[in-house]
């Protein structure tokens, strides 16, 4: 064996990746050869999904570290830091009941109505929060994801986490909102965590198509609040979906749409774990479970597949 200008042996004296071409100097590909062989990748590389996943579980301190960051500085904005964040869906909860439930009478199909509506405002805050604040996971971390070489969907998926750590005095004022009005603890409520996380994972998967929209396309931005506002009044935050539209005499079809897309189906989830009047449908957690895996399988392939794009431009 013999060394090569490297100074690295090879075999029988034959040049190795490291030979200089003619002219004394490195070419791009012999330079591309030694940054590979030293487990080294282009900036913007968009690796396979298994080695992405992989990469994306070895950073599973820095996505903790980082979500516990962002929910601390949430509480840091104001002088009464968290209370805001229960005393908000409290006063939406109360401005919606006197408007809905008092002026417009939407109480029509329910019992509990402060139960029903109170649940319904603090999904739906919550949800609305996480797909916001997923839509800018990347244009508002520029410096980050230009800095640092990380998976790229880790950022929607820090948001999340941050806004569960941020909700966990919300829902719990929640709680203390249903026994308030009546309601007991039962075996059911049981089910109110397992909602949450599905609740979690959809918002998940919306905030990594709307985070890769947004990057893609600024002006996509305007549009989120347009689609969170739409979602609001089409999801039975404030009325029964059900009692409506069978009111209304709405075609079927109609019905299964409104009552089994996403957002509905995760309030209707929250609801049939905490009020008494509304039964566990196994329909319903299926339909439930069904957009918690779909929506952050596709938000996933979807946000990978324009990993090497993030921070251009």
């Amino acid at each position: 064996m013999t060394p090569d200008p490297a100074g690295v042996p090879t075999a029988g004296g034959g040049p190795s990746p490291q030979t200089p071409s003619a002219g004394g100097s490195l070419s791009s590909a012999e330079l591309e050869a030694i940054a590979r062989a030293n487990g080294l990748r282009r900036v913007g590389h968009r690796p396979p999904l298994g080695e992405y996943l992989r990469d994306l579980w070895s950073r599973r301190q820095f996505l903790w570290t980082l979500s516990t960051a962002q929910a601390y500085a949430k509480t840091q904005e104001s002088r009464l830091g968290q209370v805001w964040a229960v005393l908000n869906p409290v006063m939406l909860a109360g401005a919606y009941f006197l408007i809905f439930g008092l002026l417009l009478d939407t109480r029509g199909g329910t019992q509990n109505f402060v139960g029903f509506l109170t649940a319904g405002i603090f999904t739906f805050v919550f949800l609305s929060t996480v797909m916001s604040q997923g839509a800018r996971a990347v244009t508002g971390s520029m410096q980050l994801v230009r800095s640092l070489s990380f998976p790229r969907v880790l950022l929607p998926i820090s948001k999340v986490t941050t806004e569960l750590i941020a909700a966990v005095p919300t829902f719990a004022v929640l709680l203390v909102i249903m026994l308030a009005t009546g309601e007991r603890p039962d075996a059911e409520w049981l089910l109110f965590p397992v909602a949450l996380l599905l609740i979690a994972s959809m918002s998940l998967g919306i905030g990594m198509v709307f985070a890769r929209l947004v990057h893609d396309s600024r002006d996509a931005a305007n549009l989120i609040p347009l689609v969170i506002r739409l979602l609001r009044y089409v999801s039975g935050v404030f009325y029964s979906v059900d009692h409506y539209l069978g009111a209304a005499g709405a075609p079927h079809w109609l019905a299964v749409v409104m009552t089994y897309q996403p957002v509905a189906v995760m309030m209707t989830l929250v609801r049939e774990s905490l009020l008494g009047e509304t039964a566990v449908d196994p329909v319903t957690w299926l339909a439930g479970l069904f957009w918690a895996v779909v929506l952050p399988l596709g938000g996933l392939i979807w946000f990978w597949r324009g990993e090497g794009t993030y921070g251009r431009g």
